[in-house]
C-alpha cells in the first residue's frame, strides 16, 4: 500500500490514518496533542524491515476531525478497536505512545484476538496525582487565546534529544491547532483520565515491551514507572538514556531494533 490519507468514518468524527508496505501490521498511535508524522523516523525503519505500518492521527489532531463528543484515552481506545476491525489484517502490533499506550491496554484486554502485541513508549496506562501547577496550568489553557502558546512552550520539553527537523514540526503542529476546533482540545487531553486502562491491566495477555526514556519529564521517577507498568503486564523494559516521552523521535534506530526484536521473538 502506499503512503496517502485514509479516512475511517466513525459515530462522531472522522479519523484520519495512513496505510503504507505489507507484512505484520503496527499500528502506531502518537502521543496526545501530537501529530501522526511523529513517527516520521520510525515508520521509514520498520517499512524497510518489512512490516505494514498505520500511523493515526488522535481526535481533535491532525486530519482527524475537531467535533467529537469526548477526547481521551477510552475514546482512543474505542478509534483503535473500530481501526483494527476495520483493517482485518490479523492480530497487529501496537506501538502507543502516552495515552497511545492506556488505549492499547484496553483494546488488549477487550479484544485479545486483535492484538499479537503491545509496544507502550512513555506509557500512561494509570492516573498520577495532580499537584496544583498542574491544575492551574489545565484552567489556564481553557482560557481562549492561552491554550496553544502554554502548550507549544512546553513541548520542547518532551524531546531533550531534538532532531534536525524539530522546529519543522513543532511549527507544524502550531500550524495545526489553526484549523477549526484544534485548540479547544488541549485542556481536554491534559485533564484526561487513565483509570480505565489501570483497570484492565489484569487482564492483557499479550507480550509487551515497554519502551521508557531515562529523561521523561512526565514522571518524578521515570524508571520506577517503567519496571511498575512492566511488573503489571509481565513485559520487557527497554530504558532509553537520554530519551524524552517520544524515545522513538530521539533515538529512532535503537527503538526500531528493539520493537523488531520483540516482534519476531513473538
Amino acid at each position: 500500500m502506499s503512503e496517502q490519507t485514509r479516512y475511517l468514518d466513525l459515530p462522531g468524527g472522522r479519523l484520519a490514518y495512513d496505510d503504507e508496505g505489507e507484512g505484520q501490521l503496527v499500528v502506531c498511535l502518537p502521543s496526545m496533542l501530537d501529530l501522526r508524522s511523529q513517527y516520521r523516523f520510525l515508520k521509514p525503519l520498520l517499512l524497510d524491515a518489512g512490516y505494514r505500518v498505520v500511523t493515526v492521527d488522535q481526535r481533535g489532531m491532525g486530519d482527524t476531525t475537531a467535533d467529537w463528543p469526548e477526547y481521551g484515552s477510552t475514546p482512543l481506545a474505542h478509534d483503535l478497536l473500530a481501526l483494527l476491525r476495520h483493517l482485518d489484517a490479523g492480530p497487529a502490533l501496537v506501538y502507543g505512545c502516552s495515552n497511545g499506550a492506556a488505549a492499547g491496554v484496553w483494546v488488549a484486554a477487550e479484544a485479545p484476538e486483535l492484538i499479537k502485541g503491545l509496544v507502550l513508549a512513555g506509557p500512561f496506562v494509570r492516573d498520577g496525582k495532580s499537584g496544583f501547577s498542574q491544575k492551574l496550568t489545565i484552567a489556564l489553557m481553557r482560557v481562549p487565546g492561552l491554550a496553544v502558546p502554554l502548550y507549544m512552550s512546553y513541548y520542547p520539553k518532551w524531546v531533550p534529544t531534538p532532531p534536525a527537523d524539530f522546529a519543522e514540526h513543532k511549527a507544524k503542529l502550531k500550524e495545526s491547532f489553526k484549523r477549526p476546533g484544534r485548540a479547544k482540545v488541549i485542556a481536554d487531553y491534559l485533564d484526561m483520565s487513565h483509570a480505565e486502562a489501570e483497570a484492565r491491566l489484569d487482564r492483557v495477555t499479550a507480550p509487551t515491551l515497554v519502551v521508557m526514556g531515562t529523561a521523561d519529564i512526565d514522571w518524578p521517577d521515570p524508571v520506577a514507572e517503567a519496571e511498575w507498568v512492566k511488573d503489571k503486564l509481565n513485559g520487557q523494559l527497554l530504558l532509553v538514556d537520554g530519551a524524552g516521552h517520544q524515545p522513538h523521535v530521539d533515538f529512532p534506530e535503537k527503538v526500531a531494533d528493539a520493537v523488531k526484536t520483540f516482534e519476531r521473538s513473538l
